[in-house]
């Protein structure tokens, strides 16, 4: 199994950047694939944001982020990153990291086993 834990969180205006961090322990990081979700209130369903597969390193992005943040991976540093630029104040929100061997849909919450224990995100206006 695996331990993740988000860093790199925090309070940004509006159209600044930010980078998460999310720092994987236990099992080895290059077998898993890594995404990235956010819930902008408690109870609501966690949204995707990106995901990276762990072999060849292919991405996917939801539409409402594209072109603005990048998801990325260091396998020697056991790390895989979120590049937020041109935030916005509906990017607001906890962000997790999750990660699972196996993920048919990555888009999809249920896809992955692990997760993180979430860093909050602030985009003022």
């Amino acid at each position: 199994q695996v331990q993740l834990e988000e860093s790199g969180g925090g309070l940004v205006q509006a159209g600044g950047s930010l980078r998460l961090s999310c720092a994987a322990s236990g099992e080895t990081f290059s077998s898993y694939s890594m995404g990235w979700f956010r819930q902008a209130q408690p109870g609501k369903e966690r949204e995707f944001v990106a995901a990276i597969r762990r072999n060849d390193g292919n991405t996917v992005y939801a539409d409402s982020v594209k072109g603005r943040f990048t998801i990325s991976r260091d396998n020697a540093k056991n790390t895989v990153y979120l590049q937020m630029n041109s935030l916005k104040p509906e990017d607001t929100a906890v962000y997790y990291c999750a990660a699972s061997k196996i993920v048919l849909r990555p888009s999809k919450s249920q896809a992955y086993k692990y997760w993180g224990q979430g860093t909050q995100v602030t985009v003022s206006s």
